[in-house]
């Protein structure tokens, strides 16, 4: 039996001891051919059932199986890189997924294809197909001059989804942070929920295009709290009234510092991990917002791409004064949740001579 940590949530496994390999010190194409032989003797049945079984219960998406396929890989290898890499590579594709493996003399390097496209990630095609050397910890990887192993496997052919839902990865471990900003005079203090397991996992994300984190599920220790709360204090609003108070939230309550400054590289957060981190930019804020107004007021509302600056919009129910734009056949008035103290139909002045791409999800 085995005791793995997967983002604060302790998940048990037993396996056979014959999964446990190791390579051989020179490591080239039969190597990995003599791992995978080895590797296909003991009876990986049972886990790969146990796996499903713990993707099914705790509802994981593609990304959060592979990282729960990874720990799992690591602990059994007592952490030896390549050992881990290649029994991962061998439970992805008895599980279905595609995968490759990329070599150097001294390192193995697990390849995955995904049905996003990836950022800043290293990655190689083949046959038309981007394979990424992917990494769970938020460091890049840089295989730089490799070879690759060329086995092809029957019934291996999903690629990563990585849609983020609303339950993915929770480990149960809500922490708070409080929360002030003014609003037509009045005080606001609002408490903010998050869990910490599940904000470690988004930590793992590589970076995908921004449509994604737009789209994506916030988790209900942070939703039903968050949503909430404003909601009590919106009662009785106009929708325009609304969506000020929704700006005025995002704009003066969270700090703003650019990705440079916080992370030191371009790094988009989904909603609760602007909820969690002291700072947030520009599109941070946008993905917040938009979230923020669709679940509070149901309005369709779309994110607005500027040239360096990311800001949304929003459709309503009545003709709205103000800066806008046409999607659709409908008008979106600007909200730009970066603006401080803008409200509805207020462009930032550098901005107000472009006519901004919308991100619509």
């Amino acid at each position: 039996m085995l005791t793995v940590d997967f983002y604060g949530r302790k998940i048990h496994f037993y396996y056979d001891a014959r999964l446990r390999q190791r390579l051989s010190s020179n490591i080239n194409k039969n190597a990995v051919s003599d791992y995978w032989s080895a590797v296909s003797k003991a009876d990986y049945d049972g886990l790969l059932y146990q796996l499903e079984a713990q993707k099914k219960s705790l509802q994981l998406n593609d990304w959060a199986y592979a990282s729960l396929v990874n720990v799992l890989s690591v602990n059994i290898n007592r952490h030896r890189h390549n050992d881990s890499a290649l029994l991962s590579w061998f439970i992805l594709i008895k599980s279905g997924y595609q995968a490759r493996i990329a070599y150097s003399t001294t390192s193995i390097y697990l390849l995955v294809p995904s049905e996003q496209e990836m950022f800043e990630v290293s990655y190689f095609t083949f046959s038309g197909q981007r394979y990424y050397a992917i990494d769970y910890d938020g460091e890049k990887q840089r295989p730089g001059q490799v070879y690759t192993y060329d086995g092809e496997y029957p019934n291996a052919s999903k690629r990563l989804d990585m849609q983020l839902t609303s339950v993915v990865a929770a480990s149960d471990q809500s922490e708070r942070r409080h929360l002030s900003f003014k609003f037509e005079g009045k005080q606001y203090n609002i408490e903010v929920a998050y869990d910490r397991g599940r904000v470690k996992f988004l930590n793992s994300y590589p970076q995908l295009n921004l449509r994604l984190y737009f789209g994506s599920g916030v988790n209900k220790v942070t939703a039903s709290h968050l949503l909430k709360q404003l909601a009590v204090n919106m009662r009785g609003m106009s929708e325009q009234t609304a969506v000020n108070f929704l700006l005025r939230f995002v704009q003066t309550s969270l700090k703003y510092e650019t990705d440079a400054q916080q992370f030191g590289e371009e790094n988009y957060l989904f909603p609760e991990e602007t909820l969690f981190y002291p700072y947030s930019d520009c599109e941070d804020r946008a993905v917040l917002f938009t979230w923020l107004v669709k679940s509070l007021l149901n309005l369709d509302v779309i994110g607005l791409d500027y040239p360096g600056h990311v800001a949304a919009a929003v459709h309503f129910s009545d003709d709205i004064a103000g800066d806008g734009v046409s999607y659709k056949g409908k008008r979106y008035v600007i909200t730009d949740p970066t603006y401080i103290n803008a409200n509805v139909g207020m462009t930032m002045p550098d901005f107000k001579r472009y006519k901004p791409a919308v991100i619509a999800y």
